[in-house]
């Protein structure tokens, strides 16, 4: 028998496993080992930052996988051995594979900046969110005590990093923070949110019209844009650049991410500068020819993309098929995957091809991208509740209940 497994339940391992279960492959079992008993739908995690209910985006895995025969384990790997073909789990159990695909994601870097990982909020994971959402109300409810100087500096929010998280994080706090400061008693007027980003414009993966088009949006929402500035070190209500200082309680770090820790810890992966695996033509890491690393982690033109971790699981599934079946594999074609990205509510710059679309009907395409992505991993019933607003699939999530901003979570790809 044929054991596959793959490790990482996000965009990539959940689209590899559904391919490969579709054939229904003879004497073929099929692990899916993931660190959550769900999937985490990442794009729209900024949503849940800023008041939105976490169950919006997340669907549990055994939704997923519920007619299936597939094998769903919740564990978190913590030790692989490519040549004896063995991964070992937080557990301490054990797993014997024949093809391994890693989709392990990433995770936030901070690059050995000063205080940043101690008093920096993020919104990598459905954890991460719900923690920058508290403390938004813990800072903005503080207010009522406060004299005039720590107001401003409570309602002032630095977002760090102009990439599409950054941009969608800002936009949607530039109305969410007024909310609040109404709520609080706060007089929104006092409410600024800045976006900093170290190069000399936004959304850099885009063309330079896109990024203006963007920037504009933000601004007519009273976003202020700080671009060449480089984080030098964060204290508590301060953080610091190499020209400038800001008085704030909340920075929001969106301005790096790198592959999960696992792979650098992994014996005979080559890694490149970024630390990302080295693969070969059919995404397979160099000098294996039955492991596969797809997502953010592969050294590939357009990692770090939903899209290209949705393409390079399809393809990592149709290439063991094929050989499984001994028929002949094909190698790798990057695709540059469209862009989406929402600024506020109602709004969005879509980027298909050579087609720019803005506002409203770009905001509608971005919805239904998201219901096309729904709809590929459940039945059209489960697809359509998950999509709508304030339905949710996942009403016994630990990680999404009350109380659990506690705990800890790791992305996949």
């Amino acid at each position: 028998m044929s054991k596959i497994v793959i490790v990482g339940g996000g965009f990539g391992g959940i689209r590899a496993v559904m391919d490969l279960e579709a054939k229904n492959l003879p004497d073929t079992k099929i692990t899916l080992i993931s660190d959550k008993p769900h999937f985490e739908y990442h794009a729209a995690l900024y949503r849940v930052v800023t008041g939105r209910s976490p169950l919006e985006v997340c669907v549990p895995l055994r939704e997923i996988f519920a007619v299936k025969d597939i094998e769903v384990v919740e564990d978190s790997i913590v030790g692989v051995n490519l040549k004896e073909r063995t991964l070992m789990g937080i557990s301490g159990s054990h797993y014997k594979f024949d093809f391994l695909v890693l989709a392990l994601g990433s995770e936030t870097a901070y690059f050995n900046i000063p205080g940043l990982s101690e008093l920096s909020y993020g919104f990598k994971s459905i954890v991460e969110a719900l923690r920058l959402k508290r403390h938004l109300h813990e800072v903005f409810k503080a207010c009522e005590q406060e004299s005039s100087e720590a107001k401003v500096c409570a309602a002032h929010i630095v977002v760090v990093g102009g990439g599409a998280s950054g941009v969608e994080a800002a936009g949607e706090l530039a109305i969410y923070a007024r909310k609040l400061a109404y709520k609080y008693g706060l007089d929104p007027s006092l409410v600024t949110i800045d976006l900093i980003e170290r190069a000399s414009r936004l959304l850099a993966a885009m063309p330079e019209d896109v990024s203006l088009r963007v920037a504009g949006r933000l601004r007519e929402l009273g976003v202020n844009l700080f671009l060449n500035r480089t984080v030098v070190q964060e204290e508590i209500q301060e953080v610091y650049f190499k020209d400038m200082r800001i008085k704030t309680n909340t920075l929001i770090w969106a301005a790096g991410m790198k592959p999960n820790r696992l792979y650098a810890e992994i014996e005979n992966l080559i890694l490149d500068d970024k630390g990302r695996v080295i693969v070969d033509e059919f995404l397979r890491a160099k000098g294996f020819d039955n492991v596969f690393v797809i997502g953010d982690a592969a050294a590939t033109p357009y990692a770090g993309m939903a899209r290209t971790a949705i393409k390079d699981g399809g393809f990592a599934a149709q290439t063991i098929l094929k050989i499984i079946n001994k028929k002949e594999i094909s190698p790798y074609a990057p695709k540059r995957p469209s862009y989406a990205v929402p600024v506020g509510p109602g709004w969005a710059a879509v980027l298909i091809g050579r087609t720019r679309v803005y506002g409203a009907i770009g905001w509608l395409l971005r919805r239904l991208a998201d219901l096309r992505f729904f709809l590929s991993i459940l039945p059209v019933r489960k697809a359509i509740i998950a999509f709508r607003s304030s339905k949710t699939l996942c009403e016994s999530c630990s990680i999404c209940l009350p109380g659990s901003e506690t705990s800890t979570a790791v992305g996949s790809s």
